[in-house]
């Protein structure tokens, strides 16, 4: 997608994430090329997105050794949070039901245009901004795989009404509009049928190829894959509920993203999204 920079390499030594009901991984030890298709595989419960959320920067490494690119954590979460994405988190990416696509993807193109762009970017004038912005919208969807007039109401149509592939497809479509290096997506095959499991993996793989490295959270690992297995690598129960993990990611972006996802700013941001979709 667009000029991104590639993936980055994912290096772990006994890797341990200890949340408030005690340690939810512990001893995980990876090593993951750029544009590789990571699956943290386990059952529900083992800490799989404690580990997604820990490689994305979003949840602190409390023991072993991390290297996510050029980043250490978790003194770099910071850094590792500006180049890494997530898709498909309960409790953390929620779609709003209400909205519909086309607000969705207005949504996210204006908070890049506003907090995703360089300081340079943001001197430019307002129409070639636009422009760059639907343009990583476009080039998003084609890589998620999402044909938006397909739907039942083209661009209209709403989330609630939504296929669960469809709209795991624009979740990701809509971590991709940032271009990130590192994506993480939880829950991937959860509830689908074996048909659509293999779809979501092909669409993995295709993201791996083009250059980003991906984490993906399942309950069985494809083959081909980067394996890393969370069954047995805690010792008590690991705390993986929505509450959590929106808690947890919360307190790690508010290091260096509350001035840009301020709830006064993303408020303005939504209602000019609203507007322009024809919905406010």
């Amino acid at each position: 997608m667009g000029e991104q920079a590639g993936g980055v390499r994912i290096v772990t030594d006994g890797l341990g994430v200890k949340g408030p009901r005690g340690w939810a991984v512990r001893g995980i030890s990876v090593d993951a090329e750029p544009g590789a298709l990571i699956a943290v595989e386990g059952p529900s419960g083992s800490g799989r997105t404690c580990l997604l959320l820990a490689l994305t920067g979003r949840m602190k490494v409390t023991e072993g050794t991390a290297a996510v690119g050029d980043a250490r954590l978790p003194k770099q979460m910071a850094a590792v949070r500006g180049i890494s994405a997530l898709a498909h988190v309960p409790g953390v990416t929620d779609l709003d039901p209400a909205l519909t696509v086309a607000e969705h993807l207005r949504e996210r193109a204006l908070l890049q245009r506003r907090f995703g762009a360089s300081l340079r970017g943001l001197l430019r004038p307002s129409g070639e901004r636009a422009a760059e912005a639907g343009r990583r919208v476009e080039a998003a969807l084609e890589a998620a795989g999402l044909d938006v007039e397909a739907l039942p109401k083209g661009p209209r149509t709403a989330v609630r009404d939504l296929e669960r592939l469809e709209a795991l497809r624009l979740s990701v479509a809509l971590a991709l509009v940032g271009e990130p290096r590192l994506l993480g997506i939880d829950d991937t095959d959860l509830k689908l049928s074996d048909g659509e499991r293999g779809e979501v993996w092909a669409l993995l793989r295709s993201l791996a190829d083009a250059g980003t490295t991906v984490v993906a959270v399942c309950s069985e690992a494809p083959e081909g894959a980067v394996k890393v297995s969370t069954a047995e690598s805690h010792e008590e129960p690991p705390a993986e509920d929505e509450t959590d993990r929106a808690d947890e990611t919360d307190k790690a972006d508010k290091a260096d993203q509350a001035d840009q996802a301020d709830q006064a700013e993303r408020g303005e941001e939504k209602a000019g999204a609203l507007t322009e979709t024809g919905r406010a």
